[in-house]
């Protein structure tokens, strides 16, 4: 049987498509995935993702072993509140999950994690723990809700909402979260725009949810929230990256911080194993839909797409891909698309943030696009 999130219902009587992802009955959307995308470019949206785990870390040893955990440095965190974005390894550097983990305090962490790897996580994190310090409290707040409230009205509907909430988020900086009115509410998102993710006691996120959809925002699924992200060049596990590639081959070489002496899990294995692939975005020069596992020729040897999507908002198809390390920006290459083998170019990602395309108008440069 599905897991549920405390939303269930609410997503039920809005006539919701809904989805198994992860063991979790989830909203796909509700009843155009397009118009769901543009409301959350173009004004506000939200998203039930109350799958996601949040992950309470507590302890007089909670900052070594949270340096030794994560690939990225929490000693970058100094103000309560601040957050960062980092990869959990194995010991090949292969990447468990990508999460973000907010400091709260000197000896008290916020870690979220993606629901499809959540169990795993936890296991991780325990057997760590157990090993390097035994007393150290790791608490999976599962009593929590999560809705990401994401678009360039977003933070102004919220405010609407919760007026109590304002003064202490209204200069709230971005990647930053503090706890204001009985909840958690941080300035991060997955979509490229502004907002704010909020956590909350379950019991409150019916309430929240509904106060919302009367300031008129939408209410938007897994669909809208994929191919939001896709379009921000933003990595999904278990497509992007996962256990078999490292942060260096996933496009995520920025989350690992190597700068100290600082030993983490899976450090060696980065240090002796040089990458093996880059990742890369692609633009489709020609009629079609790029989707994930799609073969890309180049002339340095084939890679394969990891996302891909039909873009709402360039209007055409892109895709993040891991290609041969020689693969250049600004390179022609040939997918493999319903077997038909159709151009497409090599670009810097991302694609699009706060609704405005980023990309080189020459990059779109094409006889085969100009003549459609």
């Amino acid at each position: 049987m599905l897991k549920q999130t405390p939303l269930a219902a609410e997503h039920k009587s809005l006539g919701a498509r809904l989805m198994d992802f992860g063991g979790w009955e989830m909203p796909l959307h509700y009843g155009s995935q397009i118009e769901e995308h543009h409301r959350v470019r173009r004004d506000a949206g939200m998203f039930d993702v109350s799958h996601m785990l949040v992950v309470d870390v507590e302890g007089t040893d909670a900052y070594r072993f949270l340096r030794w955990l994560l690939a990225n440095d929490v000693a970058r965190l100094k103000v309560p509140g601040k957050a960062l974005y980092s990869c959990m390894l194995n010991e090949s550097g292969g990447v468990l999950d990508d999460l973000i983990v907010y400091y709260l305090g000197p000896q008290q962490f916020r870690l979220v994690v993606n629901a499809g790897t959540a169990d795993k996580d936890l296991a991780w994190i325990a057997a760590q723990r157990d090993r390097l310090a035994p007393s150290l409290l790791v608490v999976a707040r599962r009593d929590l809700a999560m809705i990401a409230l994401q678009g360039p009205h977003a933070r102004a509907r919220f405010w609407r909402a919760r007026p109590a909430a304002r003064a202490a988020t209204e200069e709230l900086a971005v990647f930053r979260g503090v706890d204001t009115a009985g909840m958690f509410v941080a300035r991060t998102g997955y979509t490229g725009e502004d907002g704010f993710e909020i956590m909350l006691p379950a019991g409150q996120a019916v309430s929240l949810w509904c106060d919302l959809i009367a300031t008129d925002v939408g209410a938007c699924g897994l669909g809208a929230r994929d191919t939001l992200r896709l379009e921000a060049g933003m990595n999904l596990y278990g497509q992007d990256m996962d256990e078999s590639v490292t942060p260096m081959e996933s496009g995520l070489a920025w989350t690992v911080d190597l700068s100290l002496e600082r030993d983490f899990s899976g450090r060696a294995a980065l240090a002796g194993t040089p990458p093996r692939a880059a990742q890369a975005g692609l633009v489709l020069l020609e009629r079609g839909v790029l989707r994930s596992h799609q073969t890309v020729e180049t002339a340095h040897g084939n890679g394969m797409t990891t996302s891909g999507s039909f873009s709402p908002t360039l209007g055409f198809s892109i895709a993040l891909a891991r290609v041969p390390l020689n693969v250049a920006v600004g390179e022609l290459v040939q997918v493999q698309v319903r077997e038909k083998s159709l151009a497409a170019k090599v670009v810097r990602y991302p694609f699009v943030r706060n609704g405005k395309s980023l990309l080189d108008p020459a990059a779109l440069e094409f006889p085969a696009r100009n003549s459609q």
